[in-house]
Order: structure tokens, then sequence, then C-alpha cells
């Protein structure tokens, strides 16, 4: 009598456990680099975008060794093969090195990624120009994430696999919009810091005016 494979394995367990572990570490460094009367927005901040920027650079930046100059996931070896062959199975995609896939990483690696810690270092530093950097940064991140999907569902998702819950909710549904709705947050964040700074400025240029 044959069985069904398990749908949690330990490389389901390892690709869960890394990335807590990287959350992990998004928190203690906010919690050494920030100073002690940071706002909690800024906390959040932090903690998000330290995430945020290692996972581009060591899971995604990964994903793009094993997808370029005639590489495939499904085709490699090593630990970050195997978490990326994980994710495959909900989107079949991410293992066959799909040319939107890849060229939407490229921008998310180098680009976002290196914005993230640049972010971080404003935050440290208290600039506040890190605004104008988080707007920049968060519509990016929803951007990619827009034109990771969108020309998937417009085809009839022939790619992804929703037969389970561990592939539906977590690999494509929790493990995608968190990148959309915390760069909203964000987004929305640094709006009323910017808006709010222009206006006081605005008030103040036409007191003096009075």
């Amino acid at each position: 009598m044959s069985t069904s494979p398990p749908i949690f394995t330990a490389t389901s367990a390892y690709s869960l456990g890394f990335v807590t572990a990287v959350g992990i570490a998004a928190y203690i460094a906010a919690k050494s680099l920030l100073p002690k009367n940071a706002s909690w927005q800024d906390r959040v901040t932090f903690i998000w975008l330290a995430f945020d920027g290692i996972i581009h650079y060591t899971l995604e930046g990964s994903f793009l060794y094993y997808s370029m100059f005639g590489k495939q996931v499904i085709t490699s070896s090593g630990p970050m093969a195997q978490m990326w062959k994980e994710y495959a199975l909900a989107d079949s995609r991410w293992g066959t090195s799909d040319p939107t896939v890849v060229s939407l990483e490229i921008l998310t690696v180098f680009g976002v990624g290196t914005m993230c810690f640049y972010v971080l270092k404003q935050l440290v530093q208290r600039d506040p120009a890190r605004h104008y950097w988080i707007v920049v940064l968060s519509t990016s991140e929803i951007y990619g994430g827009w034109m990771t999907f969108c020309p998937e569902w417009l085809t009839g998702s022939p790619s992804l696999d929703t037969s389970n819950a561990l592939y539906l909710w977590v690999y494509l549904v929790f493990m995608n919009i968190i990148w959309v709705f915390v760069p909203l947050w964000l987004m929305y964040d640094s709006y009323t810091h910017i808006a709010g700074s222009l206006r006081l400025s605005q008030a103040n240029a036409a007191a003096k005016k009075n």
C-alpha cells in the first residue's frame, strides 16, 4: 500500500528555522544599535529592515547564485538549494530559473537589499532623510511582489501548487504578504513624518511673513 510523502519535512523545519533565526538576529541588532530612547516605530522599522536586508542578501542572493549562468535550483545541491527546492514545491518558477523571477530578484538583492542596510545606517544616526529612502524601498518591495504574482495570476497560476495548507498559507500567502503589509505601514509612517515636516515648515514660513 503506497503512502503519500510527508508535507512537512526536515527541510521545511530547517527553512522556517532559518527565517526565525534571521528575525531573532534583527531583534538583537535593534536592541544593540538603536538609542534607548528610540520610538517604537523606529524599533519596528529597524527590526524589519534588518530582517529584510539579511533575507535579500542571504536567501535570495543564494537563489541568484543557483539560477544564473545556466544553473537551476532543481539541479543544484547544498543547504540553501534545498530550501529553494522546498519553496519550489509551492511555486515551480523558483526551481527552473524563470527569467521574470530572476530579473526581479537581481533588482531585489542588489537594489532593495542594499537600500535596507543604508536606511539602517540612517536609523542609527537618526538621519531624517531615511523617510525618503523608506518610501522608495517600500514601493520597490510592493512592485516586486506585484510583478512576481500578477503575470502568474493572469495566466491561470500554472506554476502554483495550492493543494495543501503549508504550501498555500505559509509559503505562498504568509511568506509573501508580509512584504506587502509591512512596506505599506512603513510608507504611511514615513508619509506622516514627511508631510508633517513640510506642513510645519510652510506654517513657519507663513508666520514669518505675517
